[in-house]
């Protein structure tokens, strides 16, 4: 476990048949074996793999976890001096004559021990150097367990994954597909039209992407006649699927069933569900799913005493999936611990066995004595038609402590006040409804990538022309 011993025997069953495609270049089951064992001998204890994608980074990450090996993915485009600091920080947290240590360390490509870390994760945080934590090999062969169950992954199928490998949810999919048997592709580079050809032409029946990139593919096929019809599922993560995205993934590719999950760095899945073809989606609801195959879930209060059913409380988690922890950055609030059951602080409730997620309780906004979680406002906006993404936050109000504001960005054309307040009248509880609504040029975001709440209520507050108020 996880893969290496999955790729010996494909290699020795399918030797010739497709393992991995990247922006066209291929490997078969046998000559992925036979580059990675190759590589092996000359692996490092702990390699810290920063590679664009290629033919090359599959061979050199399976070497990089044979045996006792312990691998980072770090993103090139990330900073050269943010990448240094990591690779040294990697070098003085996991020694090299530690990492490797046992009879499963020598030469050959083959798994190790299951209970042993493989690979070091990073995850972003509230500082500019990503936390650091493990995970076993178990976890992983554990996580491919229930996701090829879940998602339905078969030897057959052909998946696209055409963003960078360097991101979590891309090189689960190449390891997941090593796993499974089932031929992986990717792009050198995410592009529009490279992913329709491959789809096109690959014989692609499954895609795995985040939503931004699935509204492009499905928005620009529809426009171009890309031939969708193939594909049988849609794997997105990263952000929950606004109606605009869904409903044109619906119409590029009519037989595919659109998969939504929440999870974690540090949890792995959680819950999730499917939308099959022709099913009508739930419009702007908190909805995740039901748990994985694997998953107990339950809702504590701040004592950590469960809550009845439909009342909001934090999220805990209890699997085989879960990581072992941080390596570094652990401030005692991200991943926590309750008895065996973790969580990383997200707030939900159940109904009828479905986890509906609201966010985090750090982001919750206390207007009037009512709790409002922005991720609720965000997915009732979300569907409103013409907006393309959506920011809520509170701010500071003598009389209500806090007031609910929201900014949107277009998806084309221009948006009024009107027409967002109504497009809640029936998603949102009167409380909860943003009192003031901006415009926005472009997303607040951090130099990360991600959305920054309090950025955008630096921008109301300074009258920045990133923003504008709306009537």
């Amino acid at each position: 476990m996880p893969f290496l011993d999955r790729l010996q025997r494909w290699a020795d069953e399918r030797p010739d048949d497709t393992a991995v495609v990247v922006a066209g270049q291929r490997l078969s089951w046998a000559g992925l074996r036979d580059a990675a064992a190759a590589l092996v001998p000359a692996t490092p204890a702990v390699t810290v793999l920063a590679e664009h994608n290629s033919t090359r980074f599959a061979a050199a990450f399976s070497a990089a976890v044979a045996g006792g090996r312990r691998c980072a993915v770090l993103d090139p485009a990330w900073p050269q001096q943010l990448r240094d600091a990591l690779t040294a920080r990697i070098a003085e947290t996991v020694p090299a004559g530690g990492a490797a240590a046992g009879p499963d360390s020598g030469g050959e490509l083959a798994d190790g021990d299951p209970d042993a870390p493989f690979l070091i994760g990073l995850t972003s945080g509230t500082t500019a150097v990503p936390k650091a934590f493990t995970r076993s090999r178990r976890s992983w062969q554990l996580s491919f367990d229930s996701s090829v169950e879940f998602f339905g992954l078969r030897p057959g199928d052909r998946t696209l994954a055409p963003g960078p490998l360097a991101a979590s949810l891309n090189l689960y999919a190449l390891a997941e597909c090593l796993y499974a048997g089932s031929e992986f592709h990717t792009l050198a580079q995410f592009d529009v039209g490279d992913a329709h050809a491959a789809v096109s032409h690959d014989g692609i029946t499954r895609l795995v992407l985040v939503p931004t990139m699935l509204r492009l593919l499905s928005e620009r096929g529809l426009a171009g006649g890309v031939d969708a019809s193939g594909v049988r599922s849609i794997i997105c993560a990263g952000s929950k699927l606004d109606a605009r995205t869904v409903e044109a993934a619906r119409r590029w590719a009519p037989n595919a069933t659109i998969f939504e999950y929440y999870g974690a760095a540090e949890l792995s899945f959680v819950a999730g569900a499917g939308l099959p073809p022709g099913a009508a989606p739930a419009s702007g609801g908190t909805g995740i799913g039901l748990p994985f195959p694997g998953v107990e879930l339950s809702i504590l209060d701040g004592d950590g005493a469960p809550v009845p059913d439909g009342t909001d409380g934090t999220v805990y988690v209890r699997s085989g999936m879960v990581s072992d922890g941080y390596l570094w950055g652990d401030d005692g609030e991200a991943l926590q611990c309750l008895n065996g059951w973790y969580t990383v602080g997200d707030q939900g409730y159940l109904a009828d066995g479905v986890l509906h997620l609201l966010g985090r309780r750090s982001d919750m906004i206390l207007t009037a004595a009512t709790n409002v979680y922005p991720h609720e406002v965000e997915l009732a906006l979300g569907s409103v038609p013409g907006v393309a993404a959506v920011v809520a936050a509170g701010v500071a109000d003598e009389l209500r402590g806090q007031r609910v504001v929201a900014a949107v960005l277009p998806s084309h054309g221009g948006v009024t006040g009107t027409q967002l307040r109504t497009g809640v009248e029936n998603l949102l509880a009167r409380n909860k409804r943003p009192l003031e609504y901006y415009l926005l040029a472009e997303l607040p975001v951090t130099d990360r990538g991600k959305i920054s709440r309090p950025l955008l209520l630096e921008w109301i507050a300074g009258g920045d022309p990133h923003v504008r108020r709306l009537d």
